[in-house]
């Protein structure tokens, strides 16, 4: 996978949350329906721009991975790349393998762009099993089209 070149649009900086963004994350991730339950502000990145907090990502922690997960664009500021900027950001940053979930074609053709496939539940590793758990059962009993994914760095077989 070749890495992309993202760039942020002016007045906009990439920077580390602090707890004075702890309001304005939860807000995102409601705002884009997403599951609230584990957000730690300590482990996001963000998006400011021109004073407002436009964008968030983070990376959770487990024994033997690490999951990017609430990658959120507030509306207003879709469509300039800062949802693309940050996924890679993130990717870099990571320090272990690499997974995440998603809902739907259009979001894993969305992260498929940055070097993730599609997986298995199976083929996760046990540490993010329970974490998973949820979203597998819904898929498998209800249809929601749950898709987990795992970064490959194919940069190396170049």
């Amino acid at each position: 996978m070749k890495q992309v070149d993202f760039s942020l649009p002016s007045g906009c900086v990439l920077r580390r949350a602090t707890s004075f963004d702890n309001c304005p994350i939860r807000w995102l991730v409601l705002s884009a329906k997403l599951e609230p339950t584990q957000l730690r502000w300590q482990q996001f990145w963000v998006i400011e721009c021109n004073g407002d907090l436009v964008a968030c990502g983070q990376l959770r922690n487990f024994s033997s991975a690490q999951e990017l997960g609430s990658l959120v664009v507030a509306r207003a500021w879709r469509g300039r790349g800062l949802g693309s900027f940050l996924t890679q950001h993130l990717i870099n940053t990571a320090t272990k393998p690499l997974y995440l979930e998603c809902l739907g074609q259009r979001l894993a053709r969305f992260y498929n762009r940055f070097g993730f496939v599609a997986i298995s539940f199976e083929d996760l590793p046990r540490s993010l099993l329970p974490k998973f758990r949820f979203s597998h059962l819904a898929k498998k009993l209800l249809g929601v089209p749950v898709v987990f994914m795992q970064y490959r760095d194919n940069t190396a077989n170049l």
